[in-house]
């Protein structure tokens, strides 16, 4: 990309004589602190007053001190924070024309025409109240001799920008609300604790969760923690809900599981109105089922809006099943603790989204809202997007909930999809009887519903791999298959270490970390003949490969296989699983997401343990191979000063620069540096070497300490990302080759050998998307292991100019930030094996 020209890059980003007002409203949400700490920094960063407004709406018509110009020292230390440091109130007053002739003087007095509002859809559609009677307000103060008619006519628009916080992710037009992901972090944290605890006592535990008129926070959490039954707004039980609950409930504990879990939404309703009872389902406490775990959304409704309470559910299920039943009402602590990566991520991202769109913004254009489509943040009409939430709760108010979920967008429709997919085991198809010669056709039809799949993960361990696997297990035996799960790869499926694997084996996988099945990084080439004895003998008709970089080469093997060994001539796909996240067509991976979570905890505390020690800064070396993915992202969420990585070569003079920066930050209050390093960005230049030459640099200004994180980054729990992510993209997975086994399965037997039979199932921007294999090799730099493109670059400067950086920018047409990059030629960086 070339240099863009400095003088149009100052223009497009000059907020000189401009002041940008910021305010959150409504309830808080995690992630809130961060989206505050980037409006703060990019408006100072652009050369614009910002104003803090405490106390939302009340903070605005009140004035005065609530009304507080910030400084870039003001926000440090925030992301790690919950809630919003600046302040939120219900305000009575603004919703009254005089409290918002108040609020319009409060204002005009600091010459403020830049309002940010971070909220939800009631605090949007009041601040688009709010600029619309702008020009209003002002001529009333001026009759009222409180301004003169040059600072109205000086003044005389108002520009407006949202932010949309709040936890139900409710708001239609983004993929995702600020706060959301963190709320799914309280929610499962507490299914996990339950699990562990109530692994002694027989017994069912109903979880009510918030979400009053959205069952978001219900249908994600019961995905991630695999939950038996789902209660929301969205989706109300059909009739007998009561007797098939129990039913499963009583299946789940007669094969053995030692785990259900049934969610409700908030206010959940049945569909008549009818008393919530039941006794057709028998007593079972004989069973061996040792706990039930029911967790209620706190919105779900029936076609009657009669309420199913978590009480309900406990009365229903003692009545029924005499289960030992507890209920946890989770309320707000879903709103608190430290924010996640991502909402972290999420909102630094649309916090510079939004300071750039205001100042862009003239008289004509109207109040928008920033989003988050794929991976990318945009600029969304505000009311329009306000209107179409609106639209939502109508349809429900009307009983129409297919369209309701339609409204909701593409995100939550998969997610309810999948869910359904997982929710209730298929019974198989019994054979039709047919007289004549027509019985052949018909049991060659039938054969075809029916085939052996083999699942196996290869590469190094990621978290949520286990997520994927149970998933694949569940939709492939829902589609009729047999499924055989191989341990440890490659390796030993050519020692034949596999087995079929049954519906209830998979029960309580989706919140084990690691590869239950055994992963190892072997690649299949030389073992090429004993795997296909073994598929041979198992009669494999597919593989679903689940894992890194290993796997994508061990599927490029196969596929050069194809000539000599028919085996491999059937449908493969691989699901990307790899902390590193570089797998060539896909922005994520599994896995990735739990590794940055990891990061940013021990970022925190690294940074909490120098709050009593002034004068330090910290050298964090992360894993990724030759991607800088975790050090990059991982440092945006954290707050790092500099990332070094091995796609943004860095030499010593860039290492000089960022020691005298530091060496400056120690003379302000924020006393204390983090450096991330991705462990391969650099041969000479290693961890040692930048830690002993910031110690000598920075001696007498500051100290340093180090520390390589290691394995620590792929352990522990899924987050309920990778626990959702897999889930949803092994359902896909599996149910692609249910489509390509009945297109390649002709005269009794399966034969796959084009290209478009060995894909990659990755996500693109917003679409999973199967792509064949062949073709990603030229998007591939095989000697380090990367795709030669890779889109979280761009994320790069936003970092930077959060730590007071000068850094090269390109604002593009559609107002995102593009990251000038000094790119490795092709021919020094690129190679394909043989």
């Amino acid at each position: 990309m070339a240099q863009p020209d400095q003088k149009k890059f100052f223009e497009n980003l000059s907020g000189a004589g401009k002041a940008i007002a910021l305010m959150t409203s409504g309830g808080d949400a995690q992630g809130m602190n961060a989206a505050v700490r980037a409006v703060v920094r990019v408006g100072i960063y652009v050369g614009a007053k910002v104003y803090f407004i405490h106390e939302g709406y009340q903070g605005l018509v009140d004035g005065g001190e609530n009304i507080e110009e910030a400084k870039w020292e003001s926000v440090s230390s925030m992301l790690q924070v919950g809630g919003t440091v600046i302040g939120s109130a219900r305000c009575k007053e603004f919703r009254t024309h005089e409290g918002r002739l108040a609020a319009a003087l409060n204002l005009v007095l600091r010459g403020i025409t830049n309002l940010c509002v971070i909220g939800g859809d009631g605090s949007l559609t009041g601040a688009n109240l709010f600029r619309e009677e702008w020009s209003g307000l002002l001529d009333e103060l001026v009759q009222q001799g409180k301004i003169d008619k040059e600072s109205a006519e000086k003044y005389s628009h108002l520009n407006i920008v949202g932010m949309v916080g709040s936890i139900d992710n409710d708001f239609c037009g983004t993929d995702m609300t600020i706060g959301t992901d963190s709320a799914l972090h309280r929610i499962i944290e507490v299914v996990d604790a339950i699990v562990t605890t109530a692994q002694s006592h027989q017994r069912t535990f109903v979880l009510e969760v918030m979400g009053r008129h959205c069952g978001y926070l219900a249908l994600v959490s019961a995905l991630a923690c695999g939950a038996d039954w789902v209660f929301i707004p969205e989706m109300p039980p059909a009739d007998g809900w009561e007797d098939q609950m129990c039913t499963k409930l009583s299946e789940t504990r007669s094969r053995g599981s030692r785990l259900n879990i049934i969610i409700v939404a908030e206010g959940a309703m049945d569909r008549h109105g009818q008393v919530i009872t039941s006794n057709i389902v028998k007593d079972n406490r004989a069973q061996k089922k040792r706990l039930n775990i029911i967790i209620v959304s706190e919105g779900a409704i029936d076609t009657s809006n009669k309420p199913i309470t978590s009480e309900h559910i406990k009365d229903l299920v003692v009545k029924c099943l005499g289960f030992d039943t507890r209920v946890t009402i989770l309320g707000h602590v879903q709103r608190g603790g430290t924010p996640s990566a991502f909402d972290r991520i999420l909102a630094s991202r649309m916090g510079v989204e939004a300071v750039l769109a205001l100042l862009e913004a003239s008289a004509d254009t109207p109040a928008c809202v920033v989003s988050l489509c794929g991976n990318q943040a945009v600029r969304l009409p505000l009311m329009e997007c306000v209107q179409m939430t609106q639209e939502v709760q109508k349809a429900m108010d009307e009983r129409k909930f297919e369209e309701a979920v339609r409204l909701r967008g593409r995100s939550f429709e998969n997610n309810l999809n999948t869910y359904k997919l997982l929710a209730h085991r298929k019974p198989q198809s019994e054979l039709p009887i047919i007289e004549g010669c027509a019985v052949t056709i018909y049991f060659d039809l039938y054969l075809q519903s029916s085939f052996n799949v083999a699942v196996l993960n290869v590469g190094a361990p990621a978290a949520g791999m286990n997520a994927a696997v149970r998933s694949a297990v569940r939709v492939g035996i829902s589609e009729g298959h047999k499924i055989f799960a191989v341990n440890d790869g490659f390796e030993g499926f050519a020692k034949g270490q596999i087995k079929e694997i049954k519906w209830g084996d998979v029960g309580g996988w989706t919140g084990q970390g690691g590869s239950l099945l055994g992963t190892k990084r072997t690649l299949p080439a030389k073992h090429l003949e004993k795997i296909a004895e073994q598929m041979k003998a198992n009669q494999i008709n597919a593989l679903l490969v689940i894992g890194g970089f290993e796997a994508y080469l061990g599927l490029v093997e196969l596929l050069a296989a194809r000539g000599k060994y028919d085996e491999f001539c059937v449908p493969i796909v691989m699901v990307p699983a790899t902390v590193s996240n570089n797998v060539p067509g896909s922005d994520f991976s599994i896995g990735a997401d739990t590794a940055l979570n990891a990061i940013t905890d021990t970022c925190d505390r690294i940074k909490q343990s120098a709050s009593g020690t002034k004068r330090r800064v910290f050298i964090i070396e992360t894993m990724g191979g030759y991607c800088g993915y975790l050090a990059s992202v991982g440092g945006l969420a954290a707050g790092a000063d500099a990332a070094y990585i091995f796609e943004e070569p860095f030499d010593i003079r860039d290492l000089q620069a960022n020691v005298e920066h530091l060496t400056a930050k120690m003379k302000t209050s924020i006393q204390r540096g983090l450096v991330l390093r991705n462990e391969n960005s650099s041969e000479n230049y290693t961890t040692d070497f930048i830690y002993q030459l910031y110690s000598e640099e920075g001696k007498g200004v500051f100290d340093c300490r180090k520390n390589v994180l290691g394995h620590m980054q792929q352990g522990g729990a899924p987050s309920p990302f990778d626990r959702n992510f897999g889930t949803k993209i092994a359902a896909k997975a599996m149910l692609w080759i249910s489509r390509k086994l009945k297109e390649t399965y002709r005269k009794g037997r399966v034969f796959a050998n084009t290209d478009d039979t060995a894909c990659l199932l990755g996500m693109r921007r917003r679409a999973l998307v199967f792509q064949p294999v062949v073709e990603l090799k030229n998007e591939t730099d095989f000697v380090h292991r990367i795709p030669k493109e890779q889109w979280w670059l761009k994320l790069r400067p936003l970092m930077k100019i959060l730590a007071k950086y000068k850094t090269s920018l390109d604002v593009s047409e559609s107002g995102q930030l593009e990251h000038v990059v000094r790119h490795r030629r092709p021919e020094e960086s690129e190679g394909v094996p043989a």
